[in-house]
């Protein structure tokens, strides 16, 4: 391959990536061509894309990118997964391989990065159980509002309390009973 071929290679695969800030990095030799595509098909209808990549001329352009550190990941045939929206990430992106390699055996994880944070193939399955940045979001503002929450409710049961004996002591009157003096 010539030098010019190889740089125009190396630009297309930073314009690719620009902005991925995580990916899994599986070998899908083996793997016969309809189940590859099937594969490919049922992860893009998830925002998430298959690209077979050239190791050396990935290796330069993720220099000083977010993926740099898959470059130790990038040995032999290897093949990279990631999100191609915010609403995916690189969990998102091992929850939906885990599930497929239970279906196909012959897939084999090399690894996963997620901001700039390595992980091995054994824990792929550990990425899968993170929370995806909306379940983060969710859970923090869970932690801010319960608080205030609590305290709304403790400031309300008084009132709620007082409301409730009022309510008793209407419907008692109402149905002609009369109401002792609590002595």
């Amino acid at each position: 391959m010539s030098k010019p071929v190889k740089n125009l290679i190396t630009q297309q695969y930073a314009s690719m990536f620009d902005g991925v800030t995580g990916a899994v990095i599986v070998d899908i030799r083996g793997i016969d061509a309809n189940t590859t595509n099937e594969i490919r098909a049922g992860l893009a209808e998830k925002q998430i894309k298959v690209t077979v990549v050239k190791n050396s001329l990935a290796k330069r352009a993720f220099a000083g990118h977010d993926l740099e550190p898959v470059n130790d990941l990038l040995d032999g045939a290897c093949t990279m997964v990631y999100p191609t929206t915010e609403d995916a990430s690189a969990v998102t992106v091992a929850r939906e391989l885990i599930d497929w390699a239970k279906k196909v055996k012959e897939l084999q994880f090399r690894g996963a990065v997620l901001d700039g944070i390595t992980f091995g193939p054994e824990d792929i399955k550990k990425l899968s159980e993170y929370p995806t940045k909306e379940e983060a979001q969710a859970k923090a503002v869970q932690v801010v509002l319960t608080p205030g929450q609590n305290l709304v409710g403790a400031l309300l049961a008084p009132g709620r309390n007082i409301a409730g004996i009022l309510k008793t002591i209407q419907d008692k009157l109402e149905a002609g009973e009369t109401i002792a003096k609590a002595g």
